[in-house]
């Protein structure tokens, strides 16, 4: 059996006991599901996704291999019946996901993983001898995330011959740094390190117990390769700046998050 983090936009009640359900038949144990349900999906995905690959290193020795799932799919008309499906190796460790680029982008920049196998699922089913009538059911359906995802997941991982075509992951522009995650505490994580926000009159700390009680800072945290993180020690760095999920630090935004340094009223 292996560890498996589903990471997906259906998170509704009956959709995460299907998804459980079916992944739970297919190996024996049920995923842990992470809703993606902010203002902008792509960029917490993007984030969670480095972030769960790179918690597989430094062990201290032999791990055990892990399984993340990722779905994503926009029904934008661009593909037949949404965005196909593609996995990869990190490692010992299989991603199976939607061919989303903005949700691989951080891992095709900070890991290396440049190409993907993307997969068609009539091909596949039919390469597996489906039956004909259920392959077309799954080729068709509204949810391909639970009847084809966690199959070609476990095809995969089983080390059965999955056809696919080896593509790369196209660079997707810049965007700038972006509030990419909020935790809990309410830090705000970007998609960069602290070098790349200009962010007038927070100073930068090596740390987040070097920051003064009560002040906003900016260090780098525990995300992606010691990415940006807004603080407010002891406060919520997003109440206090009002920040959301998904905000974008442009020019105009930075010089308005400067203006409220001093203030201790969050919006």
């Amino acid at each position: 059996m292996y560890p498996i983090t589903y990471l997906t936009d259906c998170v509704g009640g009956n959709a995460r006991a299907r998804l459980s359900t079916r992944i739970g038949a297919l190996f024996g144990q049920s995923p842990t599901i992470i809703a993606l349900d902010g203002p902008d999906p792509e960029a917490f995905a993007a984030l969670t996704l480095l972030d769960c690959l790179r918690s597989t290193e430094s062990l201290g020795g032999p791990g055990h291999r892990t399984i993340t799932l990722l779905n994503l799919a926009p029904r934008d008309g661009h593909w037949p019946n949404g965005v196909p499906f593609c996995f990869f190796w990190y490692g010992e460790h299989l991603v199976a996901s939607t061919f989303t680029p903005r949700a691989l982008d951080l891992v095709r920049r900070e890991l290396g993983i440049t190409e993907v196998e993307v997969t068609d699922i009539a091909e596949v089913l039919a390469a597996f001898d489906f039956d004909p009538v259920e392959a077309e059911r799954i080729v068709t359906t509204q949810f391909r995330s639970l009847w084809y995802l966690p199959v070609l997941a476990k095809w995969v991982a089983d080390g059965r011959p999955v056809p696919s075509t080896t593509t790369a992951i196209p660079e997707v522009p810049s965007e700038g740094p972006i509030v990419s995650v909020i935790d809990n505490f309410g830090n705000c994580k970007f998609n960069c390190p602290p070098e790349d926000l200009k962010l007038a009159g927070v100073p930068r700390y090596p740390h987040l117990t070097a920051v003064p009680r009560n002040e906003p800072g900016l260090v780098p945290g525990s995300s992606g390769t010691g990415y940006a993180e807004l603080v407010v020690r002891g406060g919520s760095a997003a109440a206090y700046f009002g920040l959301r999920q998904g905000d974008r630090l442009d020019d105009s935004r930075a010089e308005e998050l400067a203006d409220r340094v001093g203030s201790l009223t969050p919006r």
